[in-house]
């Protein structure tokens, strides 16, 4: 099931690796956040993370964005309103296609294949229910296009980024998420750096249906406004959630 985006304009990514600050009130206002990261995540951290905003706020929708399919368990597929899987259109063949190959063929293995594994998704999911733990993950599961624009961060390390994109490029990256595809979210991450609402204005025209979103450097109400003014659905804020709860307030549009 796809989820309802209406009125979702700001989006809180949380890192499971990294300590919460000692107020999660400052989340009031955010729409959504979005439990991932990869130094130093685990399923354990990662579950216990979406516990924890979800215990603080049980309207706030919550979902996991898993580096690799470790870092997902049938306990945080419970605890997660979605898993959403990012698609590296810049990165290596590995971050578009082979990270979801091998997800896939972990839930899809039958039961008696996947006994004694060391992916904690399979563990009792699969070997309770079958294939129908495919249909299960199916259902909650949301695709996202993926344009790392940033090549000193560490999400371009991680997909093995070594091109950004022109503006050009970037709507056709949004044209083939929507119209190719089908992934209801195309998200462009800048990842720490601020990169300007140019390739948001570029790709906004090509999309009806997909989400929008844009991440990277957002630090103050000005550049989230220009952001979602230039076409963006919805903002993405991280570092400074965890670094400076304070500016992270000032990134909540009005």
């Amino acid at each position: 099931m796809i989820p309802d985006w209406d009125g979702v304009t700001h989006v809180t990514k949380v890192d499971p690796a990294e300590p919460l600050p000692d107020d999660l009130d400052v989340l009031e206002g955010t729409d959504l956040v979005i439990v991932g990261g990869s130094d130093g995540v685990t399923a354990g951290n990662t579950l216990e993370t979406i516990r924890t905003v979800a215990d603080a706020f049980p309207d706030l929708p919550v979902w996991q964005e898993p580096y690799n399919a470790e870092h997902v368990s049938s306990e945080t597929l419970e605890a997660a309103d979605h898993l959403s899987v990012p698609a590296v259109y810049n990165g290596d063949r590995e971050h578009f296609v082979g990270k979801h190959v091998d997800l896939f063929t972990e839930v899809g293995r039958k039961p008696e294949e996947v006994l004694g594994t060391n992916v904690p998704l399979v563990g009792d999911l699969i070997a309770s229910k079958g294939r129908e733990a495919v249909a299960e993950l199916a259902a909650d599961l949301i695709g996202e296009g993926y344009v790392v624009q940033h090549l000193e961060s560490a999400a371009a390390e991680r997909a093995r980024v070594e091109t950004t994109y022109t503006p050009d490029q970037v709507a056709g990256a949004a044209l083939a998420t929507e119209s190719f595809y089908g992934f209801p979210v195309f998200y462009v991450e800048y990842s720490g750096t601020y990169g300007g609402p140019a390739d948001v204005a570029a790709a906004a025209p090509y999309l009806e249906e997909t989400t929008l979103l844009y991440g990277g450097g957002i630090d103050s109400r000005e550049k989230a406004t220009e952001i979602l003014e230039a076409g963006a659905d919805a903002i993405v804020v991280g570092d400074c959630f965890h670094d400076d709860p304070e500016t992270f307030r000032e990134t909540i549009p009005e």
